[in-house]
């Protein structure tokens, strides 16, 4: 949530342009307001605006702002509401100095009653507006522009990121604690921003930064310092994503493009982590590399939370012990834990706050750590004792989709590993599940190719609610289609294992209420029964399931197949169905698919 970007430039060069394009780049990450800044001799200029980028771009046409360096923002409001005053950049009294900020500082009220106290006066109802003016009471004191930064920072409370920029200085300071920041190295320009897709089409060599740093860029040079003012050497890393990765392709939207990127991305996952004796090869994890394992919990929210509970469901089956816990919930209320534990944090960006503070409440409590994310160089990989990687590339929608398939993919092989590893024997099923999921990009791009759910987004787009049932690998299959229809169409719905129905949701079911019934080919008789009962009820029910399976389409109103294949592939293609599903209703609904109201890409907050 909320996006910084910022760019030191050469100065002869305007970077007004590159700093919009680096905010458009960051709009997946949702907003309400944006604004930009850019230094001087005699001030900053700040232009800042309520609502979308375009509002912003008009603004400074209208303002013709210009400079080397600059900083921009796009705001997810926490404190204050989205109005063209709280929107960032924020100033201190006198527009010396501009600063962007993601996160919360928890102890700004006290700051601000300091502040107040000493003359100073405020413009917005905002957290981040403390900090330009503590950085110029240090500036007014004598202090250096870095000096100023580093101490305000220090006294800083919370999780956040913060870029500043001062008027006379062609440079940006950026500090880190708990929000995601990283550094692009280019040619003859540097930037600052929250994820790699802002500057991506300028260069993909980045430097991650750590909890703690400061850093202050130059177009020619970047210092990185850590929390006690010694140098920090960061890599520079070249990302394997690709400008265009970032675009939609002719798509009308990225979470259209991203859902049909799901064959590629589950091939990227795949590949090489199967060997020609059909075995499981993960990057740095060899056989023996959990044997001392007892037991398994996974933390994770949102979409990454339903690849937790398909993950369990292997697990399980495996004779692995495993929970499953929201990390919201574990932060607060850690499980008991031991040297045997291990907790595998799942977490696309690799930022999510919640699950953050779960693994490190393990790590605190003696427990073994496993990042599961798409980035590398993000704090979840950094801080864990280990990380394996979904390889999806970036994914720009908030909705989540190709990362869904590709956490599924990976976490089935670490269950291979995990089960072999534990239990100190190969699973009965391991050949079976490989060569599903070798097969599976061809069967995701089949279900692809084939489907057709337009007439029938046409025929739900308007009703009293939506169910979707399943279990086994169905149930969290279910979950996870009903959060899609949910997050993207702003209509009811609801997930349910398919057994649970008649312990009260069944209350719920009229002929206005269509069940979306997942099907994996492993108890799919009792499924059916589950089918009987609401469709006793009147409810249209529609059938996901393997094109060979005749008695699911004999019993269901309408049928979307998948091909035929393990139950553990299964639920991953029936997903993409119910992805499709929708995608077309929201599209009928004039919804706004890629940046759904009210919701971020990366929730960096608890």
């Amino acid at each position: 949530m909320c996006g910084i970007t910022a760019v030191a430039g050469p100065g002869d060069e305007d970077v007004v342009d590159v700093l919009l394009g680096g905010l458009r780049n960051l709009e997946y990450r949702g907003y309400d307001s944006a604004g930009v800044a850019t230094p001087g001799d005699g001030g900053v200029s700040v232009v800042k605006r309520e609502g979308g980028i375009d509002d912003l771009a008009s603004a400074l046409d209208a303002a013709a702002v210009a400079g080397s360096v600059g900083v921009g923002h796009t705001r997810w409001s926490t404190h204050g509401a989205p109005t063209d005053a709280n929107a960032h950049p924020h100033t201190d009294c006198d527009d010396r100095v501009a600063v962007v900020h993601n996160g919360i500082i928890e102890n700004y009220s006290t700051l601000r009653e300091e502040l107040l106290a000493r003359g100073h006066s405020f413009t917005s109802d905002t957290d981040t507006e403390v900090v330009p003016h503590l950085v110029a009471e240090r500036l007014a004191a004598g202090a250096s522009a870095a000096e100023a930064f580093r101490d305000t920072v220090a006294r800083l409370d919370g999780r956040y990121a913060v870029a500043m920029v001062v008027d006379g200085e062609d440079a940006v300071y950026a500090a880190r604690d708990g929000s995601p920041l990283v550094v692009g190295v280019g040619d003859d320009r540097r930037f600052v921003a929250s994820d790699v897709p802002s500057f991506l089409e300028h260069t993909a060599d980045v430097v991650f930064l750590e909890d703690g740093d400061v850093v202050r860029v130059t177009a020619d040079d970047h210092v990185v310092t850590d929390a006690d003012g010694r140098r920090a050497d960061r890599d520079v890393n070249t990302v394997d994503w690709q400008p265009e990765d970032a675009e939609r392709d002719g798509f009308d939207h990225y979470m259209l493009k991203e859902i049909h990127e799901q064959p590629a991305a589950v091939e990227r996952a795949v590949n090489g982590r199967i060997t020609a004796a059909g075995g499981v090869d993960l990057d740095g994890f060899p056989p023996g590399s959990f044997g001392d394992v007892d037991d398994v919990q996974i933390v994770a929210c949102g979409t990454s939370y339903h690849a937790a509970l398909y993950a369990r469901q292997l697990l399980a089956e495996r004779g692995v012990p495993t929970q499953v816990f929201s990390a919201g919930e574990y932060a607060t209320t850690p499980a008991p834990v031991g040297d045997d534990t291990l907790v595998v944090g799942v977490t696309q960006s690799g930022e999510t706050a919640d699950t953050l503070a779960s693994l490190q409440a393990a790590a605190d409590r003696g427990a073994r750590t496993l990042a599961v994310t798409n980035v590398v160089g993000s704090t979840a990989a950094r801080t864990c004792d280990d990380a394996l990687f979904i390889r999806a590339g970036p994914e720009i929608g908030v909705a989540a989709t190709k990362t869904f398939s590709s956490q599924v993919a990976t976490l089935t092989l670490l269950a291979e590993r995990l089960a072999e590893d534990v239990t100190g024997s190969v699973p009965e099923e391991r050949a079976a599940v490989l060569r599903a999921l070798e097969r599976l990009p061809s069967d995701l791009q089949d279900v692809l190719d084939r489907a057709a759910v337009e007439p029938l987004a046409a025929q739900f787009r308007d009703r009293d609610g939506h169910f979707f049932i399943g279990r086994g690998v169905a149930y969290p299959v279910a979950l996870e289609g009903a959060l899609k229809f949910k997050e993207i169409t702003y209509e009811h719905a609801e997930g349910f294992a398919a057994g649970e129905l008649k312990h009260g949701p069944l209350a719920l079911v009229t002929p206005d209420t269509p069940v979306f019934a997942v099907f994996s080919g492993r108890h799919d008789d009792k499924t059916l029964n589950n089918v009987e009962e609401v469709a006793s009820r009147g409810a249209p029910v529609v059938g996901v399931a393997s094109e060979e399976s005749t008695d699911v389409v004999d019993a269901v109103d309408e049928f979307l197949p998948i091909p035929d294949t393990h139950p553990v592939a299964a639920g991953v293609l029936a997903n993409v169905q119910l992805q499709l599903v929708s995608y077309h209703v929201a599209d009928l609904l004039g919804r706004s698919i890629d940046k759904p109201r009210n919701l971020a890409k990366s929730v960096t907050v608890e």
